[in-house]
Protein backbone atom coordinates (compact mmCIF):
# COMPACT_ATOMS: atom_id res chain seq x y z
CA UNK A 1 0.00 0.00 0.00
CA UNK A 2 1.59 3.48 -0.74
CA UNK A 3 1.85 5.81 1.61
CA UNK A 4 -0.70 8.42 2.21
CA UNK A 5 0.24 11.89 3.47
CA UNK A 6 -2.07 14.86 4.51
CA UNK A 7 -1.33 18.38 3.21
CA UNK A 8 -1.46 21.37 4.75
CA UNK A 9 -1.13 25.11 3.73
CA UNK A 10 -1.75 28.43 5.69
CA UNK A 11 -2.79 29.51 2.23
CA UNK A 12 -6.00 28.22 1.71
CA UNK A 13 -8.38 27.65 4.50
CA UNK A 14 -8.02 25.27 7.45
CA UNK A 15 -10.62 22.55 6.93
CA UNK A 16 -14.25 22.84 9.37
CA UNK A 17 -14.02 19.15 9.62
CA UNK A 18 -12.85 15.83 9.66
CA UNK A 19 -10.41 16.09 7.11
CA UNK A 20 -7.14 17.38 5.54
CA UNK A 21 -7.27 20.44 2.50
CA UNK A 22 -5.37 17.52 0.50
CA UNK A 23 -3.72 13.72 0.41
CA UNK A 24 -0.68 12.92 -1.26
CA UNK A 25 -0.04 9.21 -2.37
CA UNK A 26 2.34 8.12 -4.95
CA UNK A 27 2.22 10.28 -7.49
CA UNK A 28 -1.32 11.41 -7.67
CA UNK A 29 -2.69 14.72 -5.27
CA UNK A 30 -6.66 15.26 -4.36
CA UNK A 31 -7.80 18.49 -3.39
CA UNK A 32 -10.22 18.39 -1.09
CA UNK A 33 -13.32 20.51 -1.88
CA UNK A 34 -12.81 23.99 -1.53
CA UNK A 35 -15.11 27.13 -1.44
CA UNK A 36 -15.07 31.14 -1.48
CA UNK A 37 -13.07 31.31 1.99
CA UNK A 38 -10.73 33.89 2.97
CA UNK A 39 -7.97 32.11 4.60
CA UNK A 40 -6.27 34.89 6.43
CA UNK A 41 -9.61 35.78 8.02
CA UNK A 42 -11.71 32.54 8.10
CA UNK A 43 -14.75 34.35 6.34
CA UNK A 44 -16.96 33.20 3.25
CA UNK A 45 -16.52 36.16 1.10
CA UNK A 46 -18.09 37.83 -2.22
CA UNK A 47 -21.85 36.85 -1.24
CA UNK A 48 -24.24 36.71 -3.99
CA UNK A 49 -21.15 36.62 -6.64
CA UNK A 50 -20.53 33.67 -8.19
CA UNK A 51 -17.48 35.05 -10.22
CA UNK A 52 -15.92 36.41 -7.46
CA UNK A 53 -16.62 33.59 -5.71
CA UNK A 54 -15.22 31.01 -8.20
CA UNK A 55 -11.64 33.10 -8.40
CA UNK A 56 -12.03 32.36 -4.57
CA UNK A 57 -12.31 29.04 -4.52
CA UNK A 58 -9.73 28.19 -7.69
CA UNK A 59 -7.08 30.51 -5.55
CA UNK A 60 -7.51 28.24 -2.57
CA UNK A 61 -7.32 24.99 -5.06
CA UNK A 62 -4.25 26.44 -6.55
CA UNK A 63 -2.77 27.40 -2.63
CA UNK A 64 -3.38 23.33 -1.82
CA UNK A 65 -1.93 22.07 -4.98
CA UNK A 66 1.36 23.97 -4.20
CA UNK A 67 1.87 23.05 -0.98
CA UNK A 68 1.39 19.25 -2.29
CA UNK A 69 4.31 19.80 -5.01
CA UNK A 70 2.08 20.47 -7.75
CA UNK A 71 0.11 22.69 -10.11
CA UNK A 72 -2.91 23.58 -12.60
CA UNK A 73 -0.54 22.08 -15.04
CA UNK A 74 -0.55 18.95 -13.11
CA UNK A 75 -4.36 18.88 -12.83
CA UNK A 76 -6.40 16.07 -14.18
CA UNK A 77 -9.50 16.50 -13.18
CA UNK A 78 -11.66 19.61 -11.46
CA UNK A 79 -14.92 19.34 -10.15
CA UNK A 80 -17.14 21.61 -10.23
CA UNK A 81 -20.36 22.16 -7.76
CA UNK A 82 -22.72 25.02 -8.36
CA UNK A 83 -25.64 25.81 -6.08
CA UNK A 84 -27.58 27.12 -9.11
CA UNK A 85 -27.22 26.27 -12.48
CA UNK A 86 -28.33 29.64 -13.59
CA UNK A 87 -24.95 30.58 -12.43
CA UNK A 88 -23.46 28.17 -14.80
CA UNK A 89 -21.96 30.85 -17.57
CA UNK A 90 -20.41 33.37 -15.20
CA UNK A 91 -18.65 30.25 -13.63
CA UNK A 92 -17.31 29.20 -16.74
CA UNK A 93 -16.16 32.19 -17.86
CA UNK A 94 -14.07 33.16 -14.72
CA UNK A 95 -13.25 29.85 -14.56
CA UNK A 96 -11.98 29.62 -18.45
CA UNK A 97 -9.72 32.85 -17.81
CA UNK A 98 -8.42 31.84 -14.53
CA UNK A 99 -6.81 28.58 -16.31
CA UNK A 100 -5.84 30.03 -19.20
CA UNK A 101 -3.85 33.45 -17.30
CA UNK A 102 -2.01 30.15 -15.03
CA UNK A 103 -1.45 27.53 -17.03
CA UNK A 104 0.99 26.53 -19.83
CA UNK A 105 0.25 27.19 -23.27
CA UNK A 106 0.11 23.38 -24.74
CA UNK A 107 -0.29 21.41 -21.66
CA UNK A 108 -4.07 20.05 -21.58
CA UNK A 109 -6.34 21.81 -19.71
CA UNK A 110 -7.53 19.57 -16.76
CA UNK A 111 -10.77 17.24 -17.54
CA UNK A 112 -13.76 18.90 -15.72
CA UNK A 113 -17.62 17.57 -14.40
CA UNK A 114 -19.70 20.26 -13.16
CA UNK A 115 -22.56 19.29 -10.49
CA UNK A 116 -25.56 21.46 -9.59
CA UNK A 117 -26.74 20.39 -5.96
CA UNK A 118 -26.95 21.79 -2.67
CA UNK A 119 -24.00 22.60 -0.90
CA UNK A 120 -22.89 22.17 2.14
CA UNK A 121 -23.25 26.47 3.30
CA UNK A 122 -26.15 28.61 2.41
CA UNK A 123 -23.58 31.45 1.56
CA UNK A 124 -21.37 28.85 -0.79
CA UNK A 125 -22.44 29.58 -4.35
CA UNK A 126 -19.78 26.85 -5.96
CA UNK A 127 -16.97 24.51 -4.28
CA UNK A 128 -14.22 23.26 -6.31
CA UNK A 129 -11.92 19.86 -5.69
CA UNK A 130 -9.04 18.91 -7.60
CA UNK A 131 -6.91 15.73 -8.67
CA UNK A 132 -3.28 16.11 -9.75
CA UNK A 133 -0.44 13.82 -10.90
CA UNK A 134 2.90 14.70 -9.12
CA UNK A 135 5.83 14.14 -10.71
Amino acid sequence: MTAKTSIHTADAPAPAHAFPQGVRSGPLLQVSGQGPVDPETGEYVHPGDVAAQTVRTLRNVEAILKAGGAGLDDVIMLRVYLADRADFAAMNDVYAAYLAERTTEGIALPCRTTVVCTLPREEMLVEIDALASVA
